[in-house]
């Protein structure tokens, strides 16, 4: 099953172009592919590439011999005029990441905006809750951080609307064990400053414009939510180590065995 659905893909600002051939073309089975970037985070412009992240699944030989495996492949082209930038990671290296605090991985799994599923996608991510713990809250502090500099660097709103999103999506995630990289629904979520709606509307127009913000004003409120984020880590009810090891390493077996 691929699971496509072109409606929600194109309602989060997807181009038209039917991205599963893309998906289609890989060497090796995919067991899932789904959106990530811009377009997960809620505030694509006309000029965000289409960032495709997934699994995909090495014959058993090439792990056990001498070769080292293609454990992880990344690809960028064209197609129908739309810059695509595919990454996808072998099973196993996947699910070790999952079990690494990685957010990125966590966020990727459980996109809606799915271009490729199998039963493998559900089983995965239905171990989610079993992998997420409190220290989670490190990979998106230090998110924040790298965006942050970035942004003091260059002034560009992309930058500074990711320091915004990790640091949402990081408190929400203490606070309630959900994962949620959709900026725009975060605002609902957990509070935060007013102006966002405008930043997220400025982005959509230009992709790479400068912001046009109080700096001083916005270093305080990326400060007062760095804070909010210590606080929401110290009284989370996320565990201080994932449960779900033993499950995961049955489902890499059962899964590359099948």
């Amino acid at each position: 099953m691929d699971g496509y659905d072109g409606t929600s893909l194109r309602a989060a600002g997807l181009p038209e172009t039917d991205l599963r051939p893309a998906i289609a073309e890989q060497d090796d089975p995919v067991l899932f592919a789904t959106v990530s970037g811009a377009h997960l985070y809620g505030f694509p412009s006309q000029d965000s590439d289409v960032d495709l992240r997934g699994v995909h699944l090495l014959p058993t030989a090439a792990l056990v011999g001498l070769r080292e495996p293609d454990e992880t492949r990344s690809r960028i082209w064209q197609r129908d005029g739309i810059e695509l930038d595919l990454v996808t990671h072998d099973l196993r290296k996947f699910v070790r990441l999952l079990l690494r605090r990685n957010g990125y991985v966590l966020e990727q799994l459980l996109s809606p905006l799915v271009v490729r599923t199998s039963e493998a996608h559900a089983e995965l991510a239905s171990l989610v809750p079993g992998v997420l713990t409190h220290h989670h809250a490190h990979h998106y502090r230090g998110f924040a951080h790298t965006q942050w500099r970035l942004f003091e660097k260059t002034s560009e709103l992309k930058p500074l609307l990711y320091t915004f999103r990790v640091l949402l999506t990081g408190i929400h995630l203490m606070r309630s064990g959900q994962v949620q990289a959709h900026l725009p629904s975060l605002l609902s979520q957990v509070a935060a400053p007013g102006y966002l709606p405008d930043l997220i509307a400025a982005k959509a127009a230009e992709e790479h414009g400068v912001a046009d913000v109080d700096d001083t004003r916005v270093r305080g409120d990326v400060e007062a939510l760095h804070a909010v984020l210590d606080a929401a880590q110290d009284g989370s009810g996320l565990p201080d180590a994932p449960g779900a090891h033993d499950a995961l390493h049955d489902f890499v077996v059962r899964t590359r065995l099948a």
